[in-house]
C-alpha cells in the first residue's frame, strides 16, 4: 500500500511540475507576443483620453471602465475565437492578414506625420470626438460606443500580431497565450488611461493643498507642475505612438515580404544593423535594434505615405456614390 502511494504522490509531483512549465511556457509566449504589440498598445493609450475630454470629473472614470469592458468583450468573445479559427483552419491566411493589418498601421502613422506637416483635418480612426459638456447621457453612450469601435481595430491588430507571434502548440496553448495577452493589455492600457485622465485632478488638489511649510510649497509645486506637464506628456504620448505604428507597421510589412521570399529589406537592414553594430561592440545589442527599428520605420513611413492618395482616392469614390445613390432616389421613388 505504501510503494502504490508514493508512485501515486510522484505521479501527483510529475503532473504538478508539468503543470507549472506549461504556466511558465504560457506567461513566457504571452510576453514575447505582447511586447511585439507595443506600437498599437501605445497608440490605444494615446487615442482613448480624448474620449473623456469635456465631461464631468465624476464621470471620467466609469467612461474608461465601460471602454475598457467593450474592448475585453472585443478580445475575448469576438476576436480570439476568430483568431483561434484563423490558426487552425486558415493559416495561410495569417501573413496576409497581419500585413494587411501593418500596412494600416503604416497608413495610420504616415497619416499622423502628413498631418502635423500639413494640417488638413485627418480621418484617422482616433480623429478626436467633439467636446462634451458635463453630464449628458447619451453623448456618453455614443461617445463610448466610438471608442469601442475604435479599440475593436486596434485589439483586432493586437490579437493578430499576437498570432502570428506564437510557435507551434496545441489549440490551448495559444487560447491561453491569447487571452492572457488580450487581459493583460487591456489592464495595463486602461490602467494608463485612468491615470492620465485623473491625474490633472490629482495635480489641481496638490496645487490647492493647505499643508503648511516646508512640505506644503512642495506638494503644491509639484501639483502645479503635474497640471503644466500632463498637455505635454499627451503630445509625448502621441509622438511616441505614431512612431511605434509606422516601425512596428514596417517591420510586419518586412518579415511579411520575407516569407514570400523577397527578403532583400530584412537583408539590407541586418547587414546595416550589423555593420554598425561592430563599431561600438560594447552596445553594439542596441546599436542593432535601433537601426532595425530605423530600417523598419522607414519601410513604413514610405509604404503609409503611398497609401495617403490611395485611401483619399477610396474614400472619394465611396463619398460620390454614396452621394450618387441619395440623388437617384427622389427619382427612382417618383418612378
Amino acid at each position: 500500500m505504501s510503494v502504490g502511494l508514493l508512485a501515486l504522490l510522484d505521479d501527483v509531483a510529475f503532473m504538478v511540475r508539468s503543470a507549472a512549465a506549461s504556466l511558465d511556457d504560457v506567461a513566457a509566449q504571452a510576453a514575447r507576443a505582447g511586447t511585439k504589440a507595443a506600437g498599437v498598445v501605445i497608440d490605444d493609450a494615446a487615442v482613448t483620453p480624448r474620449y473623456v475630454v469635456g465631461f464631468a470629473a465624476e464621470r471620467e472614470l466609469p467612461i474608461v471602465g465601460k471602454i475598457a469592458l467593450g474592448s475585453l468583450r472585443n478580445k475575448i468573445l469576438f476576436l480570439l475565437p476568430g483568431a483561434l479559427a484563423l490558426g487552425a483552419f486558415a493559416p495561410w491566411a495569417i501573413t496576409p492578414l497581419l500585413m494587411l493589418g501593418g500596412a494600416y498601421l503604416c497608413y495610420e502613422g504616415a497619416e499622423k506625420v502628413y498631418e502635423a506637416l500639413v494640417p488638413h483635418g485627418a480621418h484617422g480612426h482616433e480623429e478626436a470626438p467633439q467636446a462634451g459638456t458635463g453630464h449628458d447621457p447619451a453623448l456618453e453612450e455614443r461617445r463610448v460606443a466610438g471608442a469601442i469601435k475604435t479599440d475593436f481595430i486596434l485589439s483586432a491588430e493586437i490579437m493578430a500580431i499576437t498570432l502570428a507571434a506564437l510557435p507551434e502548440g496545441s489549440f490551448w496553448m495559444k487560447a491561453a497565450v491569447l487571452a492572457i495577452v488580450g487581459i493583460g493589455i487591456t489592464v495595463a492600457v486602461y490602467g494608463v488611461v485612468a491615470l492620465i485622465v485623473k491625474a490633472d485632478d490629482a495635480g489641481l488638489a496638490l496645487a490647492r493643498s493647505k499643508a503648511g511649510p516646508p512640505f506644503g510649497s512642495v506638494v503644491r509645486g509639484i501639483g502645479r507642475g503635474v497640471v503644466k506637464g500632463m498637455p505635454i506628456l499627451l503630445k509625448l504620448l502621441a509622438i511616441v505612438g505614431t512612431a511605434a505604428m509606422i516601425w512596428v507597421g514596417g517591420g510586419i510589412l518586412v518579415h511579411g515580404l520575407e516569407e514570400y521570399g523577397l527578403s532583400a529589406p530584412a537583408h539590407a537592414a541586418h547587414e546595416a544593423a550589423a555593420s554598425l553594430g561592430s563599431l561600438l561592440p560594447s552596445v553594439r545589442g542596441l546599436v542593432e535594434w535601433l537601426v532595425t527599428a530605423a530600417a523598419s520605420g522607414l519601410v513604413g513611413l514610405v509604404a503609409g505615405g503611398l497609401l495617403i492618395p490611395l485611401a483619399k482616392a477610396v474614400s472619394s469614390v465611396v463619398r460620390r456614390s454614396g452621394w450618387s445613390a441619395g440623388k437617384k432616389a427622389p427619382a427612382e421613388t417618383g418612378a
